[in-house]
This record gives C-alpha cells, sequence and structure tokens, in this order.
C-alpha cells in the first residue's frame, strides 16, 4: 500500500502543467501522474514498477493489443476507475478523484457517452499519440 501511497502523494503535489496544446497538455499530465509507473516513454518500465506486485503494462501497445484500434474509451475507464485494475487501487491508483480539467465526453464502442474529466481524456488522447506497432 505504501508504494501506491507514494505515487498517488507525488501525483497530488507534481507542479501544474501549462496548457499548451492538447497532446502536450495530456503529455506533461500523463509525466506528472502516470510516468512513475508506465515510465517516461510509457513501456512499464517506472521507477515505481519494480515495487508493484503485478506487471505494469506498456501502454504504447495499446493499439496493437486492439487489432490496430486505439481504445480510447477504455482508456478512459481505466484512468478514472470504472474499469477496475488490481494495479488502479484494484492494483493501479484510481485517478477519477483526482484529475480535474473539466467536464468531458467521449464515446464508447457502441456510442455510449462516456461522462468524465478533462483531464482524463487529454491523457488518453496523448497515450494515443504515442502508439507503436
Amino acid at each position: 500500500m505504501r508504494p501506491l501511497l507514494a505515487a498517488l502523494t507525488f501525483s497530488l503535489v507534481a507542479a501544474p502543467v501549462a496548457r499548451a496544446d492538447e497532446t502536450g497538455y495530456g503529455a506533461g499530465l500523463y509525466v506528472s501522474h502516470c510516468a512513475a509507473c508506465h515510465g517516461m516513454e510509457a513501456t512499464g518500465d517506472g521507477p515505481m514498477a519494480g515495487l508493484i506486485t503485478i506487471a505494469t503494462p506498456d501502454l504504447t501497445q495499446l493499439a496493437a493489443q486492439n487489432d490496430g484500434v486505439f481504445p480510447l474509451a477504455r482508456v478512459v475507464q481505466t484512468i478514472d476507475g470504472r474499469v477496475a485494475l488490481r494495479g488502479h487501487g484494484g492494483p493501479m491508483l484510481v485517478f477519477g478523484q483526482v484529475l480535474g480539467g473539466g467536464s468531458a465526453v467521449v464515446d464508447a464502442a457502441d456510442g455510449t457517452p462516456i461522462q468524465t474529466r478533462g483531464d482524463i481524456v487529454a491523457i488518453a488522447e496523448y497515450l494515443a499519440t504515442i502508439q507503436t506497432d
């Protein structure tokens, strides 16, 4: 529990990120809230990864693992805590209660709207830009 608490504390005290453009803003949020576990390159090798009892996923492979389509809605739901992961509080910290950015909506694969926070969408949209084959 302590490593997860330390990561959450780091996230809460990290310096605010200036909103330059949405991808840059999302990248800054990623660094502040995700890189400790997932690594600066999002490949799962962050400094906290070794302290977590499950493998930290490579976030650059999400599209490759989904037939080449980036699963935006699933990523949003994972970050905000709707999809339970052992590493996010289930194992990953749930950031839906921490991140702000106002209200935002993304569409699920079936067209159902998913209301979340703007910062969560910014991180997910950033992750979409760093997918590798």
